[in-house]
């Protein structure tokens, strides 16, 4: 007779890998962000990190209260890949452009901090994405057509 065993708890979300490497995204770009405020650079670089700091946190929110699992009409992996992807290209840009004129001190760290960040979103990307290859939505059981006759 076979026993049943009880099912393993779900690690809590900032417990996890998934949820360190996003907390770290989080922090570089808010760092990113402040930098960019105290040398008054221009209003792109300020703005494109915030959009980044906005998004993680709404992501982070949305893992840490289960809201993923409760609003199941989208389809929220997909969701943070595209957001990853999207945010990592633009954090490059600015960063870039952020560290070739050189102006001041502040604006040199928050390119830096800010490539920090878009290595992180590379890496928060790269999770999903493997998590969504190991489990891409639950048991698959492959049939054949010839068994069901």
């Amino acid at each position: 007779m076979q026993t049943l065993k009880p099912k393993p708890k779900a690690r809590p979300f900032c417990l996890s890998v998934k949820g360190h490497v996003k907390l770290l995204r989080l922090a570089l770009a808010a760092t990113s962000m402040t930098l960019f405020i105290l040398a008054q650079a221009p209003e792109p670089y300020i703005v494109v990190t915030g959009f980044e700091v906005a998004s993680t946190f709404f992501f982070i929110l949305l893992y840490i209260l289960r809201l993923d699992r409760l609003i199941s009409c989208l389809f929220w992996p997909l969701l943070d890949i595209i957001n990853s992807v999207v945010a990592a290209v633009f954090m490059i840009v600015v960063s870039v452009l952020a560290l070739i004129p050189e102006t001041t001190t502040y604006t040199v760290l928050g390119g830096v901090f800010g490539l920090a960040a878009s290595v992180f979103c590379i890496a928060d990307g790269a999770l999903i994405y493997r998590k969504l290859l190991f489990n891409p939505g639950g048991p698959y059981q492959k049939t054949d057509a010839h068994d069901k006759l």
